[in-house]
């Protein structure tokens, strides 16, 4: 799959998280993905300091990521 192709279709499930995690006063931003198909983002508002981040990123963000795009091979926080 093309990588522009593999971006929207991240951007796209992001798109879909992206209100659960405003609800929580937080926002989610993606940055870039690699040519090795790590997915970079930007925590925002209360996740980019809430000491779950990392639990919401990896267990809720990557988990939807992963299920819906598999050549992602994980999600990264910048």
């Amino acid at each position: 799959m093309e990588k522009l192709e593999l971006e929207k279709k991240v951007k796209g499930v992001i798109e879909k998280i992206q209100p659960a995690l405003q609800a929580d006063g937080g926002n989610i931003e993606f940055v870039n993905m690699t040519d090795d198909n790590v997915v970079n983002v930007r925590l925002l508002g209360a996740c980019g300091c809430c000491p779950y981040s990392l639990i919401t990123l990896k267990q809720g963000v990557e988990t939807a990521i992963k299920e819906e795009v598999p050549t992602v091979k994980s999600v990264e926080a910048v």
